[in-house]
């Protein structure tokens, strides 16, 4: 019977613990939070205290495996949030804190559709959208054409009479949008590419040929885009349901069954920070192959190892989509008849800081995926191309490429009158040297032995200058591998300080 090892690697990384695999496992022992994940033999497992614990996010990837009631109790008391996202990144369930629900902010969120205060929440909501596309499109992709065109339909949004007119306003934008991402290029490291398929290499269309729509994304950058879109939404609906509200009745997305429309709603003026995130990512540092696999009809998927990296950026969508989520509970409230308090501000603490006249918290650790070497897609530094290896062989490379260069420019035709502009300039100056001019004491074995020793203390440029010759020339005289023409001698003398012998 062959054995399992389970080795340790389920510490918490910026509060978010994601387990995948099968037999997937999350309960409670003697008080303790036990996970167990792994595929076949490689198996990992963890156990924690409910003190000290450090874990705020606890993301499943798939469904086979189980979660005990006990697992979602602990979660609760510790304001942990579980999330279970599917294997194409489509989120199943999550759960958070369980809060008092508000029937009258229900009620008046029920009514905002349509007693045309959704329409206000939607033009507000898709501005914010526009305006985050707007700034990707001018400061990430240095398309201003594309940025006036977004900006030319984020100025009819006031105008928009109905919600139905505010949604084909922002499909225009998209449309915009995300054709200046088309031709994005995306780099793999350079060993790997004979496995890349070639429409891995750019972005592409947003819209997937498989589905039609963003779904089953058929290439890297949309499904790393799709998941992170998954990691919002779990973050919009946590968020959500902390305020009272109902996940599930959208004013900007109809209602339909199986989604939950107002995080839908929510993520809108988010998605242009997630999107920010991910061209920042796929302009800079290349993807390795290994991250990702593609099925039998063309759908590209993550990796595990992939997948593990992109939950810990919860923290940051976290951030992100909680004064979005408040903005819109307070909008909300605003329209229930007195008396009235404000709203509970559970997710940023604003009504408590201001109360306190505390500091603003600090924001989170921004979560950076894996540096991959630009050759062989090992692991680097985050301020490096290449690994060592791979430095050392490009900078041979380099040096061989110029090397070559140069050859074929001392080819050319100016190179080669240059070379005999030289050549008749020196030929003419030993021909006109008069050598009964030299001093009598200043003979070979006097070079050699008293001024080339000396000629190490002056300086290359010194030496070429004085003699009316190049660098390199310059250097093997001063090591002594060529001796000068005796008309130099006298120059070298006094540059060198050798006194004259009467």
């Amino acid at each position: 019977m062959s054995s399992i090892t389970v080795s340790q690697g389920l510490e918490p990384r910026q509060g978010v613990v994601t387990l995948f695999g099968y037999g997937t496992s999350v309960r409670v022992d003697k008080g303790h939070l036990i996970l167990e994940d792994g595929i076949g033999n490689d198996r990992r497992q963890a156990r924690f205290s409910r003190v000290g614990h450090g874990l705020r996010r606890l993301v499943v990837i798939g469904s086979d495996g189980m979660v005990s009631l006990a697992a979602l109790r602990w979660l609760a008391d510790q304001d942990a949030s579980f999330v279970m996202l599917d294997r194409d990144g489509s989120v199943l369930a999550t759960t958070g804190p369980v809060r008092s629900s508000d029937a009258k902010l229900r009620r008046a969120q029920s009514l905002a559709a349509s007693n045309g205060f959704g329409l206000r929440i939607a033009r507000d909501l898709i501005n914010k959208k526009l305006s985050g596309q707007e700034q990707v499109a001018r400061q990430k992709l240095l398309d201003g054409s594309t940025a006036e065109t977004i900006a030319k339909y984020r100025s009819e949004i006031p105008q928009a009479d109905s919600i139905s007119t505010i949604r084909l306003i922002e499909s225009q934008a998209a449309r915009a949008y995300w054709s200046a991402w088309s031709a994005l290029p995306v780099n793999f490291p350079k060993v790997a590419l004979a496995r890349v398929p070639d429409h891995w290499r750019k972005f592409g269309a947003r819209v997937s040929p498989l589905t039609g729509s963003p779904r089953l994304a058929a290439n890297p950058a949309n499904a790393i885009l799709n998941y992170l879109y998954c990691m919002l939404e779990s973050e919009a609906r946590l968020a959500i349901a902390a305020l009272g509200l109902d996940p599930g009745l959208g004013i900007l997305h109809v209602d339909t069954t199986a989604r939950d429309s107002l995080a839908c709603d929510v993520m809108e003026p988010v998605r242009s920070v997630v999107d920010s995130y991910v061209l920042d990512w796929i302009t800079r540092q290349p993807l390795k192959r290994e991250w990702f696999f593609e099925q039998r009809d063309g759908n590209c998927r993550l990796m595990a190892s992939l997948a593990v990296r992109l939950s810990e950026t919860a923290s940051l969508w976290r951030q992100a989509v909680a004064p979005i989520a408040e903005w819109l509970a307070r909008a909300i409230w605003s329209t229930i008849d007195k008396p009235r308090i404000p709203l509970a501000t559970r997710l940023t603490q604003t009504n408590k800081r201001h109360a306190k006249r505390g500091a603003i918290p600090v924001s989170p650790h921004t979560p950076q995926p894996e540096n991959v070497c630009l050759e062989c897609g090992k692991v680097v530094a985050t301020d490096s191309a290449r690994c060592v290896s791979c430095a050392r062989e490009s900078f041979g490379d380099r040096m061989r490429e110029i090397s070559k260069q140069g050859r074929i420019a001392s080819k050319s035709p100016q190179s080669r009158a240059r070379l005999s502009a030289t050549q008749h300039r020196q030929a003419n100056a030993r021909w006109n040297w008069n050598a009964s001019g030299q001093p009598a004491w200043l003979t070979e074995d006097t070079y050699k032995s008293r001024i080339q020793p000396l000629l190490k203390n002056a300086s290359l440029s010194q030496i070429g200058s004085t003699m009316g010759v190049s660098v390199t020339y310059a250097s093997e005289i001063r090591k002594g591998k060529r001796c000068p023409h005796p008309r130099h001698w006298q120059a070298l003398a006094d540059l060198c300080g050798v006194a004259l012998i009467g």
